[in-house]
């Protein structure tokens, strides 16, 4: 076994050791010094091969090479970028971003050691922070597969909850250990955290990580370990007794912690609308849970190394996309009176409330009496029967109409995008799955001469070619099954997917093409000058030509909007979260129907680019230009228009709420 590398050695020429931060069953965790950044700070995670070993194998090495490829591609504010990795004498190192903080497990044990825990505001803004950072890496195949406190840190610099440790590359680290890293099953994941389809058979989908993140939520809202609340023969969580938490936070969790994996909540998108949705039902009464005055359990040690993980991709099936920090609703719980020190006929509203629930029942009662001694009763005209009435007759009460049951929450439209990194001569193959209520865009660059072609295979979904004007190159790019034709633009073209109406969900392949001009030119190229004419040669007579027509004046283009959707609120809430993406020449628009005299919220929250709204009147008059949060009284009902914009690729989420 290698001993651990003492302060300041130097690796590759650039990184030097400054001390050595923990240590673990896959390897250690150094802090350096990244010379080559200007002494910047840096995390070196050091792997060690298996025990008794020396060295990992070529083929190992090529693997975890591989593998950490995928990683570097991750590019989100709330994940360490992952910089390089490099072999030393048989001992392999990953270089990725130092992140400065404690984690959730560290702030946990100090809330246990004061008998407090997470209030559900902290664990919902928690949520919100988290799931747009699970969209990113869902719609890059990758599976974190390892979430947990202790893989979770609150960055000290933003108070951003940062996402670390990616359990896949321990999965590799595991089988380039192995002597046969090709046959060798393997599983990541800790008990309790990770579902039973990760920890038995090793597969992890989106919903995988959905449940992890849940089980971590619900460990911070209750101080409880997930084998306490846990019932492994019913297969069933017993939390809700540990925390007071709304009904609709509770059945959130409840359904992302399912047992079965269709039981659960399949992407980041339906969890997130969910977790929107429930925000008007935070209607807790009671009192934060007090935790016994038992000690505190020991912080977690040093050695606990936190390790980077390199991502294998998968065959997604729904994307999502969202942004960064979304400010949860923020709910009071009023005061508890203590029945042994306030009596109530000692409070005058209370006093007030019992005399006039008396008045009304007096009221009522009379008036069931009166209403059943002067009721006529209708007669045949020949027969005219005798009534008699009984005083002792029980009075009739009249009957409460009975109270409607609440209508679900209807789906919202949720909307995904996702770049196709494609170059002219290329093609490609995506598969997936939309619901009802999703719609998808795949984002392809082209330049004005291309051949585009796309082509679907099923018939339960249609597409719709946009080109960067935000309209269908031609009449046959809308609701179609395939489209090819020749770039009229340079810029981004949009291939939208969203399912045939009626259908619940439907299954697709897309096949995507990009060729060159067909004359084989570069249309940005820059045009050779004409051959002169020799002056000998002859010249036929130029025929004449009527002078074309001008051209009439263009208008100006409208907004570059690449999507409108109509926002409408579940019912019975006031408020919903929509999420989507936004950048240079793609507006994404939102038309809500409001009445005069509503007060209307709309808040836009982007961790990955500054990201602004304009809210316009229904006449077209703008009411606000490039804000984050805006709130008005609105002075005339209609369509109010929502757009939504970035200078730079964003993924945000936006909340409406309508009082």
């Amino acid at each position: 076994m290698y001993s651990p590398l003492p302060s300041g050695t130097t690796l590759q020429s650039r990184y030097q050791i400054l001390r050595l931060l923990g240590q673990g069953g896959f390897g250690r965790t150094y802090l350096a010094e990244d010379q080559g950044r200007f002494q910047e700070y840096c995390a070196v995670k050091e792997f060690l091969p298996q025990q008794g070993e020396d060295h990992f194998s070529s083929k190992a090495t090529e693997l975890f090479q591989r593998e950490a490829a995928i990683l570097y591609q991750i590019q989100h504010p709330q994940i360490p970028q992952f910089r390089a990795t490099f072999q030393v004498e048989n001992r392999l190192f990953l270089v990725q971003d130092y992140v400065e903080g404690l984690s959730y497990r560290e702030l946990l044990n100090q809330r246990r050691s004061q008998n407090l825990g997470f209030s559900e505001a902290e664990v919902r803004q928690f949520l919100q922070q988290l799931l747009p950072v699970l969209a990113h890496i869902h719609a890059k195949g990758i599976i974190h597969r390892d979430i947990s406190p202790d893989n979770i840190l609150l960055r000290n610099r933003d108070r951003l909850p940062v996402l670390i440790d990616f359990g896949v590359v321990k999965e590799v680290v595991t089988r380039v250990q192995m002597a046969d890293v090709t046959h060798h099953a393997t599983t990541v994941g800790k008990p309790g955290y990770a579902p039973s389809e990760q920890m038995q058979s090793g597969r992890a989908y989106p919903s995988s990580d959905l449940y992890s993140l849940a089980v971590t939520a619900i460990v911070l809202l209750t101080g409880r370990e997930p084998q306490d609340i846990f019932d492994d023969v019913n297969l069933s969580w017993h939390w809700q007794q540990y925390a007071s938490v709304s009904a609709g936070l509770a059945q959130v969790l409840q359904k992302a912690t399912s047992y079965r994996p269709g039981d659960r909540y399949q992407s980041v998108s339906e969890m997130a609308q969910a977790l929107g949705n429930a925000n008007n039902l935070m209607a807790a009464t009671t009192p934060p849970p007090v935790y016994p005055t038992a000690p505190a359990p020991a912080v977690a040690p040093p050695s606990q190394m936190r390790t980077v993980a390199v991502g294998r991709a998968y065959q997604s099936t729904t994307m999502a996309g969202g942004p960064q920090t979304v400010h949860p609703t923020r709910s009071t719980t009023p005061a508890v009176l203590d029945d042994d020190t306030v009596s109530i006929w000692e409070n005058p509203l209370a006093v007030g409330a019992l005399a006039l629930a008396l008045v009304v029942v007096a009221g009522l009662g009379g008036w069931g009496l009166v209403t059943v001694l002067n009721r006529t009763p209708e007669r045949p005209e020949n027969d005219v029967p005798t009534i008699e009435i009984n005083p002792e007759e029980t009075v009739v009460q009249p009957t409460p109409e009975p109270t409607p049951e609440p209508e679900p929450p209807t789906n919202e439209p949720v909307e995904f995008s996702q770049n196709l990194d494609i170059e002219p001569g290329e093609s490609t193959t995506v598969e997936g799955s939309l619901k009802a209520n999703e719609t998808v865009n795949y984002l392809v660059q082209g330049r004005q001469g291309d051949q585009l072609r796309a082509q679907l295979e099923g018939e339960s979904v249609l597409m719709t070619v946009l080109a960067p004007n935000g309209n269908p190159p031609d009449s046959q790019g809308r609701r179609v099954l395939g489209w090819q034709g020749t770039l009229d633009f340079t810029g981004e073209y949009v291939i939208q997917l969203s399912p045939v109406a009626g259908i619940e969900q439907g299954n697709y392949e897309l096949q995507v093409a990009l060729a060159e001009p067909e004359d084989g030119t570069d249309p940005e190229a820059p045009v050779e000058p004409e051959t002169p004419v020799d002056p000998e040669t002859p010249i036929a007579p130029e025929t004449p030509v009527e002078p074309e027509a001008p051209e009439q004046p263009t208008q100006p283009e409208p907004p570059d909007i690449v999507s409108e959707q109509r926002v409408r609120l579940p019912s019975g809430q006031d408020n919903t979260l929509v999420a989507n993406s936004a950048g240079p020449g793609r507006v994404r628009r939102y038309v809500i129907n409001l009445n005069a005299g509503e007060v209307l919220t709309v808040e836009v929250n982007s961790a990955t680019a500054p990201t602004t709204f304009n809210v316009a009147l229904p006449t077209g008059d703008p009411l606000a230009n490039g804000v984050q949060l805006w709130e008005e009284t609105v002075p005339v009902g209609g369509d109010f228009i929502i757009d939504v914009s970035a200078d730079a690729a964003s993924e945000f989420t936006l909340r409406f709420g309508v009082q």
